[in-house]
């Protein structure tokens, strides 16, 4: 079982950035073993994959729309991810979702069984 608690959304002027952090508890399995991804859902829009980090050997993907904007990392000894993004255009805005998973397809959605209640990214132009 995994709890998320997503926090560091907010309004910003595009250009600009944000650090979102993901806060994870966890009860069986450690935090360390769990694949963590960031998902995005703009109103009207289906909920999108942005970026994940692997459990095992650091490595992270990103949506082609984020790359070299957003830089996903975690803190295992802090049971943390975070979602560090610049560069923000009005297109980013959306509630971010941070989901963990154990084996699970990593950019999908059906591919996480935990997700947070969101944060509320608003990039104004």
């Amino acid at each position: 079982q995994v709890q998320l608690v997503e926090s560091g959304g907010g309004l910003v002027q595009a250009g600009g950035s944000l650090r979102l952090s993901c806060a994870a508890s966890t009860s069986g399995r450690t935090f360390s073993r769990y694949t963590m991804g960031w998902f995005r859902q703009a109103p009207g829009k289906e909920r999108e994959f942005v970026a994940a980090i692997n459990w095992s050997n650091g490595l992270a993907n990103y949506a082609d729309s984020v790359k070299g904007r957003f830089s996903i990392s975690r803190d295992n000894a802090k049971n943390t991810v975070y979602l560090q993004t610049s560069d923000l255009i009005p297109e980013d805005t959306a509630v971010y979702y941070c989901a963990a998973t154990i084996g699970g397809a990593a950019t999908t959605n059906s591919g996480y069984g935990y997700w947070g209640q969101g944060t509320q990214v608003t990039v104004s132009s």
